[in-house]
């Protein structure tokens, strides 16, 4: 009952034109990553998102020396299995990707899930700004797989990714963004470098992946954990005008029921990147879902006080099983 209660508020989303949520989603990264580079005392750009000061951007150690990184410019417009064959590549995903079990229809080191859905790929290899490098794939054999590889040339940051739909009751679709220069083990979209965050955003646009869905991010540790949704979907530029409010605040709802499926799934099996364990979660879920349905069912604002609660309720969640790892 709990794994068919989740797949079925999946199968009711309706889905949004990727033109309007592209322009929505990007202009939300936008505004929340502008204002996490503000002083930790500002307001958060999105006022249902967190009660307290802005996060600060995520710090990436170790970062990669530009000389190691530069052989990739001549791969521009290539496609992405050229450079893949490189066995300089090779080297530089050593320090890229965490030693981690990575569960994508079976258990795999998460380099083995990377290379999977990758290897093979024709996607010309894009290089904006000659600074930010994106390779890209949908070479996954099963359970729609994809995946990408990011680099800033200037910073040495790097991070990759690996998206896919587990069939096996897990929220679904996932995508898991993982980078051994994290050593986070909280984090929000606004952390994420804004040029990462944009890239991102086209990447879902070309691959056809979900606009929202759960998200997680794997750090050094090789653990993961929950990448939370703090853009506020309907937030805008003061001079600019603001967004049609039914599409941007079912986003905003999509995205805070997104989180909390993440962070019920990340609590129950502690954080394990290769997590599988999902329904033991679902009658608890389920019944916290008929309690906000029940209690946003009155008043003008029905939708926002679902996005409200939803938000409160997965902090809620993410505080607890945080206290509980430190205990």
């Amino acid at each position: 009952m709990a794994i068919n209660r989740v797949a079925h508020r999946e199968s009711k989303r309706r889905p949004i034109a990727g033109f309007c949520a592209q322009l929505l989603i990007t202009s939300a990264l936008l505004l929340s990553r502008a204002a996490a580079q503000q002083p930790a005392t500002l307001p958060s750009a999105s006022p249902d998102s967190a009660a307290g000061p802005v996060p600060a951007a995520s710090v990436f150690h170790n970062p990669i020396a530009p000389g190691q990184l530069a052989f990739l410019t001549d791969y521009a417009g290539h496609p992405a299995k050229d450079a893949l064959k490189d066995k300089r590549l090779d080297k530089l995903l050593k320090l890229v990707i965490p030693h981690s079990e990575y569960h994508y229809g079976k258990d795999m080191p998460l380099s083995e899930a990377s290379d999977t859905v990758l290897s093979g790929s024709k996607i010309p290899i894009q290089i904006r700004e000659n600074r930010y490098v994106l390779i890209s794939g949908k070479q996954g054999p099963y359970l729609h797989g994809m995946g990408f590889l990011w680099f800033d040339l200037q910073t040495g940051v790097a991070l990759g990714g690996v998206y896919f739909h587990p069939v096996n009751g897990e929220p679904t679709p996932t995508l898991a963004i993982f980078s051994r220069q994290l050593q986070d083990h909280s984090l929000g979209m606004s952390q994420m470098p804004l040029a990462f965050a944009e890239d991102l955003s086209h990447w879902v646009a070309t691959s056809g992946a979900r606009w929202v869905s759960p998200r997680y991010f794997i750090p050094e540790n090789g653990k993961k954990y929950v990448l939370l949704h703090d853009e506020d979907f309907c937030d805008h530029p003061a001079n600019a005008p603001a967004p049609p409010a039914g599409e941007c605040q079912r986003l905003n709802a999509e995205a805070a029921e997104a989180d909390m499926d993440a962070a019920y799934f990340m609590a129950l099996n502690s954080n394990a990147a290769n997590s599988v364990a999902w329904g033991l979660a679902g009658a608890q879920l389920a019944s916290w879902i008929e309690f906000r349905d029940q209690s946003c069912n009155t008043g003008a604002d029905r939708l926002g006080c679902r996005v409200r609660m939803t938000r409160e309720h997965t902090r809620m969640i993410l505080q607890q099983h945080s206290e509980g790892r430190r205990s």
